[in-house]
C-alpha cells in the first residue's frame, strides 16, 4: 500500500493511500509544499492537482479520512465541525473525493493556524 507523509507546522501525520484517481493524482504530484488554511475545524491546502469529481464523492467526512476539494484543488481535512455541519458532523463545503486515510490523530491538528508550512512526501514501501 501506499503511504505518505505530511508535516503540517510542528505535527507529523502519516497516511495510506486508497487505490482511487485522486490517489493517484496527489501521488504523482508528490513532493509538494503549501500552506495551512483553516475553516472550522478542518484544515486545507492548495495542490497543483487536478481532478474530477469521483461518483462517490461526498460533502459528510469522518475523522482521518484525506478528503480533495475539486473545485480549490485543495487537500481536506476535517477532524470536526465546521461553519457548515449539522452538529458534531464533520460537513466540508461542497463534495469531496475520499482518497486515503490518517494513521495519526487528526485532532492535533486544531493547534495549526493558517499560514503554516505544509510538505507532503511519500514513504519507501
Amino acid at each position: 500500500m501506499r503511504r505518505l507523509r505530511m508535516t503540517i507546522g510542528d505535527w507529523i501525520i502519516h497516511a495510506d493511500l486508497y487505490g482511487t484517481p485522486t490517489a493517484d493524482a496527489v501521488w504523482a504530484a508528490l513532493p509538494l509544499d503549501s500552506r495551512a488554511e483553516t475553516w472550522g475545524e478542518e484544515v486545507y491546502f492548495s495542490t497543483p492537482v487536478t481532478v474530477k469529481l469521483e461518483p462517490d464523492a461526498r460533502d459528510v467526512v469522518e475523522p482521518g479520512e484525506l478528503a480533495f476539494w475539486v473545485a480549490g484543488n485543495s487537500i481536506a481535512i476535517g477532524f470536526g465541525p465546521t461553519p457548515v455541519s449539522r452538529g458534531a458532523e464533520i460537513r466540508l463545503v461542497e463534495p469531496v473525493n475520499i482518497w486515503g486515510r490518517a494513521l495519526d490523530d487528526v485532532t492535533q491538528l486544531r493547534r495549526i493556524r493558517a499560514g503554516a508550512r505544509i510538505h507532503v512526501e511519500a514513504l519507501p514501501d
